[in-house]
């Protein structure tokens, strides 16, 4: 007697802590998603009143002291400063993912870390595709890495407008590639978007930076010691030339996750209150952050980032701008076939299935959700091209075209499958025995506690 061959299984359910943890950041990000809706909205309007003037004299306005390059415009702060905190937060939920989530598993990380990468390489391939086909100028070239980011507070906002109720499978492989294009995201604006290096400054950083990482480990978390040195790293980082949105990814990268064996020598010698050694400090960090990232920083930014001239024949001039255009490309076109192809290729080559419940379909409509690049998109447009310039502004009514196109083809296609959804979501969600926890996690594989899973 022949026995099947047991296939691979893509998008399967995840354990019930990993989907509780996964539910409760999207929450938290979908609130933060409808504040970025309303302030790029309240942006736009604004830009394309007959009021346009004073939005960019509030958009210019300087402030700060003439030290150490800390005389911005309020964009400016937006930009450098307000970023800094959502690139804390990227930071640790990057952490937390390789440690502790999704990432730790090969097989599970091959999923979002390949569509991730697809979703990256194959925009940026659009972009310089289309610019080449439309005959740019050269310096178009620059703007290869705007159409590469995936927004997932904006895709977030999208899904909620849509009363779509995505499985939980998929919301954790949209939270984790999301984390991955994060992590992209900051190495590309490192490496290709810092103009001019000044390596003193830089090396100085690593100074407070170390102090910062010290404390952290020892679980001493007392805002005065933090804070400041947080600025110190942040305000040199600035100082040497990479964006400083880099400084907030190094802080939040050098907080731990995992417990520590004992407390610190050093803290009870000191007599310094810590946290018990078996605290996820990353886990406390974003949870008081993560507030703070999406209902303040990202939508402020988006406020002075968004707000781009489309009436008196502006319009015009953007679809004529090659740029504009393989932004859009990229979005639309770009992120679908690198993140689905990448997708059902890796299926293909290694012989897996789709969950019982789920079809292709359904990762065709994720893969347009992903073409939703909006935060990251605004800033590597900026560093491209120069805030304020003729060719920013193409830039991001390209990125606003783009994310609205995407978004209405995600809708078309994933609200023909809300029905399937929803009998998902009833079924993660039911507990008959009434013990709290749902009966799908409850209901373990042979050898394996239901806590476990």
């Amino acid at each position: 007697m022949v026995l099947p061959t047991l296939r691979r299984r893509l998008f399967t359910r995840s354990t019930l802590g990993e989907t509780t943890f996964v539910a409760d950041v999207l929450r938290k990000e979908t609130i933060g998603g409808a504040l970025l809706l309303g302030a790029a909205l309240a942006a736009l309007i604004w830009a394309n009143s007959p009021w346009r003037e004073s939005y960019v004299a509030l958009r210019s306005f300087t402030v700060g002291v003439d030290v150490a390059h800390l005389q911005l415009s309020l964009g400016a702060w937006a930009a450098d400063g307000l970023l800094a905190i959502f690139f804390f937060v990227a930071g640790l939920e990057l952490k937390r993912e390789f440690l502790v989530g999704d990432l730790t598993s090969p097989a599970k990380a091959a999923v979002p870390v390949l569509a991730a990468v697809g979703g990256v390489v194959v925009p940026a391939l659009v972009f310089l595709i289309t610019i080449r086909v439309l005959g740019a100028d050269g310096d178009a070239a620059t703007g290869w890495a705007i159409p590469t980011a995936t927004d997932i507070a904006f895709a977030l906002a999208v899904l909620a407008v849509l009363g779509s109720h995505l499985p939980s499978a998929l919301r954790s492989f949209l939270l984790t590639l999301a984390v991955v294009d994060d992590l992209i995201a900051i190495t590309i604006i490192a490496l290709f978007y810092t103009k001019q290096l000044s390596i003193l400054p830089l090396l100085a950083a690593l100074i407070p930076l170390l102090l910062f990482t010290a404390l952290v480990q020892r679980r001493i978390t007392r805002w005065w010691l933090l804070l400041p040195l947080a600025l110190a790293t942040w305000v040199l980082v600035l100082n040497s030339g990479v964006h400083a949105t880099v400084a907030g990814v190094l802080l939040g990268l050098v907080v731990p996750v995992r417990p520590r064996s004992r407390e610190s020598r050093f803290a009870q010698a000191a007599r310094v209150p810590t946290l018990p050694s078996d605290t996820d400090v990353a886990h406390r960090f974003e949870h008081r952050m993560r507030p703070i990232s999406a209902g303040v920083a990202v939508p402020v930014f988006a406020f002075f980032a968004s707000g781009v001239t489309l009436v008196g024949g502006a319009l015009g001039e953007v679809v004529k701008d090659p740029v504009a255009i393989g932004v859009i490309a990229g979005l639309v076109v770009g992120k679908v076939i690198g993140v689905f192809g990448s997708t059902y290729l890796l299926a293909k080559f290694t012989r897996a299935e789709l969950d019982d419940d789920l079809a292709w379909t359904d990762i065709i409509g994720l893969s347009f959700l992903t073409g939703i690049g909006f935060t990251v998109s605004l800033l590597v447009g900026e560093l491209a091209f120069g805030a304020g310039s003729d060719r920013d502004d193409h830039v991001k009514a390209g990125i606003l075209i783009g994310t609205l196109v995407a978004a209405v083809l995600a809708a078309v296609v994933l609200r023909t499958r809300n029905a399937v959804y929803r009998r998902i979501e009833e079924l993660e969600t039911r507990d008959d025995d009434g013990d709290g926890i749902p009966d799908v996690f409850a209901k373990a594989p042979p050898g394996m506690p239901p806590a476990a899973q």
